[in-house]
């Protein structure tokens, strides 16, 4: 018994002093790994500050936004939405395009006025080919279609281009009509006033049916040439009266039929009938073999 008392003794004295007893060595990469490593690891950053950069911008947009509409405890400080889709501002608003929707109606309040401002730039409405600009100097408006103004109260048509509809009148207060080009039936002033008619360059009057001219006094005055031409005939009915101031004449000493001159005697019938000679001698008559008065000269 003492032999097996001793042995034991030893026994446990070698367990207590060996410190590797049950190690297993082990190759650590073969190990499973826990966590985000390698890729994953860049990818989960790479989200983690696209996240932080959305959230940085989503800030700046609704600091934005609650400065601009002023957003407060009691709502909206510069505008009101309503159920009917009616938007209403009730402060200065500062915008730069404004896109209504379709069939849509901008105007102010009913006993104060609507006032729209552009600094140092025109104000343009434009609804498709129509548009009005308000400039500094002027007020234009252009359109393919055509364009009516109304009193909204009335529903009297105050100025129309319908012209199968109603004659074209110019509003009161308005003196003058500048275009470019115009395609109407007839031109006409009213009973104590003159119709004037002016241009920069180049004036054309075309009628597919003729041109009638008709009034007590017609004038024209012309810086340059004047030209008439007719498919059939030109009619003057009328005292016919042509300032010579302004008409080139030749010396008398110039030779008729010489020269880069070529000149023209303006001769008439009886029955108003215009025709031309040409000048070949001096104090030369409207007597020819062609002339087409006939008999009476």
């Amino acid at each position: 018994m003492r032999e097996k008392a001793v042995e034991r003794r030893n026994v446990n004295k070698e367990h207590n002093s060996n410190f590797k007893a049950g190690y297993i060595p082990i190759d650590e990469d073969r190990l499973h790994k826990t966590g985000l490593r390698g890729r994953k690891g860049n990818l989960a950053i790479c989200v983690i500050i696209l996240l932080f950069i959305l959230a940085v911008i989503n800030l700046i947009i609704t600091l934005v936004i609650w400065a601009v509409i002023r957003i407060g405890p009691n709502g909206c400080d510069s505008m009101e939405f309503h159920e009917s889709g009616l938007l209403r501002f009730k402060q200065v608003s500062d915008m730069g395009v404004i896109h209504p929707l379709y069939k849509s109606t901008v105007g102010g309040r009913r006993n104060e006025n609507l006032v729209i401002t552009g600094n140092n730039q025109p104000i343009v409405f434009q609804q498709g080919t129509t548009k009005l600009s308000v400039e500094k100097n002027k007020t234009s408006i252009t359109s393919d279609i055509g364009m009516q103004f109304f009193d909204p109260r009335t529903q009297n048509i105050l100025f129309s281009t319908d012209f199968e509809t109603h004659e074209f009148h110019l509003p009161s207060g308005v003196k003058s009509l500048n275009v470019q080009k115009a395609s109407t039936e007839r031109i006409t002033s009213n009973a104590t006033s003159d119709l004037n008619i002016k241009v920069d360059g180049r004036a054309i009057v075309r009628g597919n049916e003729g041109v009638f001219i008709m009034g007590k006094t017609i004038e024209f005055h012309m810086g340059g040439n004047m030209e008439l031409k007719a498919e059939n005939s030109i009619i003057l009915n009328g005292t016919v009266m042509v300032s010579t101031t302004r008409l080139p004449s030749s010396s008398s000493g110039d030779q008729f039929g010489t020269g880069d001159w070529v000149r023209y005697k303006l001769c008439m019938c009886a029955d108003g009938t215009l025709f031309k000679v040409q000048v070949t001698g001096q104090n030369m008559g409207c007597q020819i073999s062609d002339n087409p008065c006939g008999n009476t000269h």
